[in-house]
């Protein structure tokens, strides 16, 4: 294992972060650990693995951006099917969500 200098990855990983997204990272660095705009604690080690991947996908994640931004049609939502009906018309599922329902507003159903 090579020894990491935490200065230098940390301005190399701040580089491809700015590349990459356009701004610059908030890292929080406690006890050996880095967190990187608030997100999940990782090791130096992660945070260089990052940083080179960073450098090298910067051109697809900024092409990647620029489509996600622009509008798209939004997909109906699907359908629900009607449940099977029964022959009395009566629901064991309904009538406890109505039960609940007049018992304790908000309450959840049991599974």
């Amino acid at each position: 294992m090579a020894n990491l200098d935490k200065d230098a990855v940390i301005a190399a990983f701040t580089e491809a972060y700015k590349k990459a997204n356009g701004k610059a990272p908030t890292i929080e660095s406690k006890s050996g650990w880095y967190s990187v705009d608030g997100g999940k604690n990782m090791r130096l080690a992660q945070l260089q693995e990052m940083a080179e991947s960073l450098a090298s996908n910067s051109s697809e994640t900024i092409e990647a951006k620029k489509e996600k931004s622009e509008p798209k049609a939004k997909a109906k939502p699907a359908k629900k099917k009607a449940p099977a009906s029964n022959k009395s018309g009566f629901s064991v599922k309904d009538f406890w969500a109505e039960k609940l329902n007049a018992e304790a507003p908000g309450a959840t159903l049991p599974r």
